[in-house]
């Protein structure tokens, strides 16, 4: 299976990609320019489709704009609001995510959540400091929680290793979250729980936000806590600053749909 599925089965303008490297490609090409005056909303069977000027938005595979919320849907036509004159995907995250949903995840959910699976086998959190006692102290404190709450909610006991050598998983462990995956049906959930997923480098971590356990800064700590450790001994790159900015805008984007999804089901 490709090391990312929606990559491979809608290309870079859909899928998650590293931010920077969209940024340098859209300054390769001539952005479209704006060609409507008014955002709306209107409700479309069982969801909320995205309009403008009256006329359903389409994704870029034709399909309508539609997400399962008036929430979330309020929120995309934030983002086609807010465009200048230009139509920049980079600033509509959330509008990038519903249209890898619906163009891809709602015809094809297995692999997507088979890739998020292949994450904990190899998940961030799994793998600690060996000799920094600041650092390790930091990992234990961020990532023993949500390997407590996979423990409790799943039965899910992970291996812990020293360093960075591989530890193989029980096979228990990735059943259970395989289990915590398959609660998160709904397309658009399941394309936001890979997005976590893979901008964390933790499954762990995107199902502990889901369920509500972490907040998003919290998870987004705890899937630093290395780099902001490096950050403070050695100072911060301006390069790698402007990309995790982009990166949190599109983590930012999947922890608002898990977060309405939950309370929408909470309901």
């Amino acid at each position: 299976m490709p090391e990312n599925f929606l990559e491979s089965l809608l290309g870079p303008a859909i899928s998650h990609l590293d931010p920077m490297e969209s940024a340098r490609q859209g300054a390769r090409r001539v952005l479209p320019k704006r060609f409507w005056r008014e955002v709306g909303v209107v409700e479309r069977g069982r969801g909320f489709a995205v309009t403008l000027d009256g006329r359903v938005a389409r994704t870029p595979h034709r399909n309508e704009l539609a997400l399962p919320s008036r929430p979330l849907a309020d929120a995309a036509m934030a983002e086609w609001r807010a465009l200048g004159e230009e139509i920049d995907p980079s600033r509509m995250p959330l509008t990038r995510l519903a249209n890898a949903a619906i163009d891809a995840v709602a015809r094809a959910p297995e692999p997507v959540a088979a890739e998020i699976v292949k994450y904990a086998g190899s998940d961030l959190i799994c793998y600690r400091e060996a000799s920094k006692e600041r650092l390790a102290s930091r990992q234990t404190a961020h990532w023993d929680p949500p390997l407590a709450f996979m423990e409790q909610a799943y039965g899910a006991r992970f291996r812990l290793a020293a360093g960075v050598v591989f530890v193989e998983q029980p096979p228990e462990a990735l059943e259970a979250v395989e289990h915590a995956v398959g609660e998160w049906k709904e397309p658009l959930c399941l394309a936001a729980l890979h997005s976590a997923t893979t901008l964390t480098g933790s499954a762990i971590l995107a199902l502990a936000l889901a369920a509500g356990r972490l907040t998003p800064d919290a998870a987004w700590a705890a899937a630093h806590v290395d780099e902001d450790y490096q950050i403070e001994l050695w100072g911060e790159d301006e390069e790698a600053s402007l990309r995790r900015s982009a990166r949190r805008a599109e983590f930012d984007a999947a922890a608002l749909v898990l977060s309405l999804m939950r309370r929408k089901a909470e309901d």
